[in-house]
């Protein structure tokens, strides 16, 4: 039998789309695989799929830096499969997902269980939870696979067992190896069966190409746009839609201190969000530490010119671009003025002429080509 993604994959290189990457080709095998394996074990119907046991496949866990091409390769498997029940997701919206189920589990009587998961025993979430994700979808595709929060990360083991035991296949996008998830986190002994069990489960595939994609978008760009006039707005809005390509903006929530500090323009490793709603409220370095953590690529709009009467929020700049900085993230910003000439004058003025160094740094192809 022909493989559909193959074919579609050498369609985009032959029209241009795509450029032919051996990295990627050899990612794609392992999909092209799994698209078989699905289709070979797609369960009967009739009498046979009441007494037969859901058996899923060996996935793919496809693991490499940002931008070498992890995520166009899942959507194009998913865009080709031919399996009816599947879903294609973030992580953490899923993760998000499963912690409201949880919680209407714990919350609900038995008629209002009933109604949602179609069983009302017992006081355990979780087998009512998998038996509601696993009706849902056979084939879950995850991008930006990552474990952050000790929240999910003592739930996850238990979860994906119940998943796997019904029959569920994964496909997951990561910057981690399964061995590195939640590194250091909190009770990672805890955690650690987990990875034992999804390596069981799925096939690790590296992208080890060196060439960045993204990067070229970025580099052809730029990630400097002033002033904030018309046409700056226009380029600032068209390279966010690039570089979100066919996502939506589903949103992204980081948690500091049991506090969630939630942000709508988000997809994935990609956050929007305007320097009013960053620097003007009363957020702290925990939170950009935290927004670092979660975000590869930042796009900063609507930066002013600032004076003495906004030096907080100047010194909220200050920590928020020296967080980005050393995670090494990418930064586009639209703004008022050139970095040097953002806070010419007031407290802390002095020490802003770092903070717009680095800035000209973040926007430099050395900076870029470091990444």
């Amino acid at each position: 039998m022909a493989s559909a993604l193959q074919a579609a994959y050498d369609a985009r290189v032959r029209e241009g789309s795509i450029r032919a990457d051996p990295a990627q080709a050899a990612a794609l095998r392992p999909l092209v695989r799994l698209e078989a394996d699905l289709a070979a074990h797609r369960p009967k119907g009739g009498l046979k799929k009441l007494f037969h046991k859901p058996e899923g496949q060996r996935g793919v866990y496809l693991i490499g830096p940002v931008g070498r091409g992890k995520s166009m390769l899942m959507d194009l498997f998913f865009e080709t499969s031919t399996e009816p029940s599947r879903r294609r997701t973030h992580f953490h919206v899923f993760m998000g997902e499963i912690h409201r189920l949880i919680d209407t589990w714990r919350k609900s009587d038995a008629a209002a269980r009933k109604a949602t998961f179609g069983q009302h025993k017992g006081d355990d979430p979780i087998v009512p939870v998998a038996d509601v994700v696993a009706a849902q979808s056979r084939l879950l595709c995850f991008d930006e696979f990552q474990v952050t929060d000790i929240a999910d990360a003592m739930i996850l083991g238990r979860l994906f067992a119940a998943l796997f035991e019904r029959g569920v296949t994964l496909v997951a996008t990561s910057n981690r190896l399964p061995d590195e998830l939640y590194k250091n986190g909190i009770n990672r002994q805890l955690f650690t069966p987990f990875i034992d069990l999804l390596k069981s489960k799925v096939e690790v595939v590296t992208i080890a190409g060196p060439h960045d994609y993204r990067l070229d978008r970025l580099r052809a760009a730029g990630t400097w746009f002033s002033p904030i006039d018309p046409d700056n707005e226009r380029s600032f809005d068209a390279l966010w839609r690039e570089m979100l390509g066919p996502e939506d903006e589903s949103g992204g929530t980081v948690e500091v201190l049991g506090r969630k500090v939630h942000f709508p323009h988000a997809a994935g490793g990609l956050l929007r969000a305007s320097f009013a709603s960053l620097c003007a409220v009363a957020l702290g370095p925990n939170d950009y530490v935290a927004i670092a953590a979660r975000f590869h690529t930042v796009f900063l709009d609507g930066v002013p010119r600032l004076g003495p009467n906004r030096r907080e929020e100047a010194r909220r700049l200050v920590i928020l671009i020296d967080a980005l900085y050393e995670a090494r993230t990418h930064l586009i910003v639209l703004a008022d003025a050139e970095p040097v000439k953002l806070y010419p004058e007031g407290d802390g003025s002095f020490e802003f002429e770092r903070t717009a160094s680095r800035l000209q740094e973040m926007r430099s192809a050395d900076w870029l080509e470091d990444l």
